[in-house]
């Protein structure tokens, strides 16, 4: 399946009657409920002159390194700033040599669900080779836009909610960090279908699609993009008897909305003024 999949007539779900953000208004302005960090109102002066870096895991895919870059372009034009697309590993630009041939004011947001060794290893490392001011950003997920992403693409392959069992299936990761951030992100996805939500991981810890997925039952890849993991979930799902494998999340654009409210909140706050007043 592809990470592009277009919108079908499924059934319609409004999550804002749910109380998700609509795309285009993430911070739900329009209803009253403006974007605050730390109990106060950020204030949209982003850090003139900088940049916005993407990292994503990377693939052997280029249908998987694509949905990065679509990310980060559509976030880049949103904001009216720079965006460059890097990868911790198996493409390039690698994140490493993004930081350090430059010394522009950077904002760093990873294109990761969970928190893990890259998160919490790599990218830090990646950070601290940089040639100008940096502040790395959060994992996207676990998040409820995130979480309303998935929903949006099983309305997509026609999936109604109650209508069956739902198993999330994730890569998986032997960081026990990482691991609680699935099972948050499982807690977030049955509060915006309605039902409880299963887990199933494809290595490391945690129970295989084998274990979870019962015949009958409908999957929502926490992937975000097509690759190995992607085909593998797809595979192993429909091998255990599932009926529907949703599509990746993709580049969904309420994934650009959370892209870009993590972007003006890290360059609208004082991290990124105060890194650059360090480095000046």
């Amino acid at each position: 399946m592809s990470g592009h999949c277009a919108a079908t007539n499924g059934p319609a779900i409004d999550l804002q009657e749910r109380g998700y953000p609509s795309p285009g208004d993430p911070q739900g302005v329009a209803r009253g409920g403006p974007l605050t960090v730390s109990g106060g109102v950020v204030e949209q002066h982003p850090v003139a002159g900088a940049r916005l870096v993407t990292v994503a895991h990377g693939t052997r895919t280029a249908a998987g390194n694509d949905v990065a870059r679509e990310l980060t372009g559509a976030a880049a034009s949103r904001l009216r700033i720079a965006g460059v697309t890097s990868y911790v590993e198996l493409s390039e630009p690698l994140l490493t040599d993004v930081l350090a041939s430059s010394p522009t004011p950077t904002v760093v947001l990873p294109l990761l669900l969970s928190t893990g060794f890259h998160l919490r290893q790599d990218l830090p490392a990646a950070v601290a080779g940089a040639g100008g001011p940096v502040v790395l950003g959060r994992s996207l997920g676990p998040h409820r836009l995130v979480a309303a992403a998935q929903v949006a693409r099983l309305a997509e392959a026609g999936v109604e909610p109650g209508s069956a069992r739902l198993v999330l299936v994730a890569a998986g990761s032997s960081d026990p960090v990482a691991t609680r951030d699935l099972a948050r992100a499982a807690d977030l996805l049955g509060r915006a279908w309605g039902s409880p939500v299963e887990v199933a991981t494809l290595t490391a810890l945690g129970r295989r699609p084998a274990e979870v997925v019962r015949p009958g039952d409908v999957v929502s890849p926490y992937l975000l993009a097509p690759g190995h993991f992607a085909e593998r979930s797809r595979r192993e799902s429909l091998a255990a008897g599932a009926a529907v494998v949703a599509d990746v999340l993709g580049p969904h654009p309420l994934l650009v909305d959370l892209i870009c409210r993590r972007a003006r909140a890290l360059m609208s706050g004082a991290r990124l003024a105060a890194a650059t007043r360090a480095i000046a």
